[in-house]
């Protein structure tokens, strides 16, 4: 086979069809969760804190006092802006605890599914040797 007929029977394999359906329903559930996290709960978290925005706070290097962020980046100082992981670690715990209560819910909806009570079994294959065993005694 050639180069190309490998490269199409790699991608027509199922794993790689669903890696890539999963990645696709992975950006449209992060478009979900992020809108999620900006538009219903960080406005909470910032009513919370008296609407403190991390992402301004800083600690300039050079010792000197700046009145914002831009004004010591324009001075050229160089910042340390912890604001911005104080958001960051804010938002993974959020999104974390976000998808915990999904993966739950769904996780409940599949245990609901598998406790649908089973087609009664037939015979085993033991018992059905069994009786074969007794009818040509017979």
């Amino acid at each position: 086979m050639g180069f190309f007929s490998d490269f199409k029977a790699s991608l027509m394999k199922g794993d790689v069809l669903s890696l890539a359906t999963a990645v696709v329903i992975g950006g449209a559930f992060g478009k979900i969760v992020g809108s999620a996290v900006d538009d219903l709960i960080m406005p909470l978290v910032g009513l919370i804190t008296g609407g403190i925005d991390f992402t301004s706070k800083f600690i300039s290097l050079n010792g000197q006092s700046y009145e914002n962020l831009e004004a010591a980046k324009k001075a050229g100082a160089s910042v340390m802006t912890y604001g911005n992981f104080v958001q960051a670690v804010i938002n993974f715990i959020i999104i974390a605890f976000f998808i915990f209560v999904v993966l739950r819910a769904a996780e409940k909806a599949k245990k609901k599914e598998e406790a649908a009570p089973a087609a009664p079994a037939g015979p085993s294959q033991e018992e059905l040797l069994t009786q074969i065993r007794d009818l040509l005694k017979k």
